[in-house]
């Protein structure tokens, strides 16, 4: 019988360690892109206080996603500069930005609030040639939201409220970070969360007992 506790016990701290990646936490935000050759999205090392040049494409895109770049949600449309600003003509001493923002999904959307709309937005932004990616988006999509770290957590006043907030349970659909927030990496930690970890341990410790206890009885 305790052999078959120690098993049981065993295959439960399996079963929970299983379990972990359910428990992967998300973060609700704005992720930034780089357009690149073909209309694909590159996940942007640099957020808005990158310097494009003129003829480039910058995606965003509001989703729940988790904390690691590979899973980070794309924009739905295409990075095609010549769609975008192929109407807005040149113009010497400004630079054209074209801009794809994605508002996401409904169950993306924080609660009680609701994507202004349900298909990507593009626009054309034609700014100095020095400008940020944040003047080309203020020139296009105002309201912005900034939090006190300098975090867009608002385009076009959307969302309302929050910025970088945490989501239980990862991502709510098929996707990819701007890194979320430095505060919230520092918060998660990256790894499993002190629930999981202590019931790793509870369950561990079961087995230990159960190993011992049988170790004692067949001396």
């Amino acid at each position: 019988m305790p052999a078959f506790v120690a098993a049981l016990a065993l295959g439960g701290l399996l079963a929970v360690v299983a379990a972990a990646p359910a428990l992967a936490v998300g973060y609700r935000y704005w992720s930034f892109w780089d357009g690149g050759s073909g209309g694909q999205w590159t996940y942007a090392t640099q957020g808005p206080s990158a310097r494009p040049a003129d003829g480039s494409v910058r995606g965003f895109r509001f989703a729940v996603s988790q904390d690691e770049a590979a899973r980070a949600a794309q924009p739905r449309t295409g990075a095609d500069f010549a769609a975008v600003c192929g109407a807005t003509a040149p113009v010497e001493g400004r630079k054209r930005v074209a801009l794809v923002l994605d508002f996401g999904l409904p169950a993306d959307a924080p609660a009680g609030e609701a994507p202004p709309q349900d298909a990507p937005r593009t626009a054309c932004a034609q700014v100095a040639p020095d400008a940020t990616t944040a003047e080309a988006l203020a020139e296009v999509a105002k309201p912005l939201r900034y939090n006190g770290a300098a975090l867009l957590c608002a385009i076009s006043g959307y969302p309302k409220q929050g910025c970088g907030d945490q989501v239980a349970g990862g991502s709510a659909q098929p996707s990819a970070p701007s890194p979320a927030p430095a505060a919230a990496d520092a918060e998660s930690g990256g790894g499993p969360s002190a629930g999981l970890l202590a019931g790793v341990a509870a369950v561990a410790a079961l087995a230990a007992a159960a190993f011992w206890q049988s170790r004692r009885r067949t001396r």
